[in-house]
């Protein structure tokens, strides 16, 4: 049996931060994907409150939560540090990964919302990426020029948001607009960690594809029933 475990889903941001961390520290685990439709009573015993991936089992006993998790992993296993060593690096670590984490929802309704949630979810996306433009300005990484915890994170506007804007056909992201951050961006996607943790672009955009165009389907049907 295997000392270390995940619970997630392949197309999930939050899982894949959880690989990358195990992946770059070189810690063995078995993956366990998750049916987001009929989840598993490993899943809801080990997560009773939320009832969400990613679950990380480190020797019987669950770890949940992405961020929490990312955290366990550097503290526990050995190998490359995830969070910096020096104590303002890490805060400052600690600041961005939460600017990022706290946007998924907001990143979400922009591409997939209706009406006025979307319509201010559009706002907030943009008012995020003027701040992400203005931070990563002749920038690589986050926090003292080295990839780690904030960069991580980051995989919500470095892959999954170019993949909600193509699929979904809204467009708030452009090198006119966001010229630091799609500088950035351009960087992000094609290093070699990203390209060989993160998933492939295409498949994530085909899943999504599939995805709006169920939701469409499903919106469809609801208006001719009314």
């Amino acid at each position: 049996m295997a000392q270390v475990k995940l619970l997630g889903f392949w197309y999930s941001l939050f899982t894949h931060r959880v690989e990358w961390a195990l992946k770059i520290k070189g810690v063995k685990y078995e993956y366990i994907e998750e049916d987001r439709y009929n989840k598993s009573s490993l899943l809801l015993e080990s997560n009773p409150i939320y009832k969400k991936v990613p679950v990380l089992f480190h020797n019987g006993k669950p770890i949940c939560d992405s961020m929490v998790i990312l955290e366990y992993i550097d503290e526990t296993f050995e190998g490359p540090s995830i969070l910096p060593k020096d104590s303002h690096d890490r805060a400052l670590a600690r600041f961005w990964a939460k600017f990022l984490d706290d946007k998924v929802v907001t990143v979400v309704n922009a591409f997939l919302g209706k009406g006025e949630e979307q319509e201010k979810a559009k706002e907030e996306v943009c008012e995020m990426l003027k701040i992400l433009d203005n931070e990563l300005k002749d920038k690589t990484f986050f926090v003292a020029n080295k990839f780690g915890y904030a960069d991580i994170v980051a995989n919500l506007v470095g892959l999954w948001l170019g993949v909600f804007q193509e699929g979904s056909g809204i467009e708030l992201v452009t090198s006119e607009k966001f010229p630091n951050f799609c500088g950035w961006r351009d960087e992000y996607v094609n290093c070699s960690q990203v390209k060989e943790y993160l998933p492939s672009r295409n498949d994530l955009l085909a899943f999504f594809q599939v995805f709006v165009r169920a939701q469409a389907a499903a919106a469809a049907s609801a208006s001719t029933q009314k």
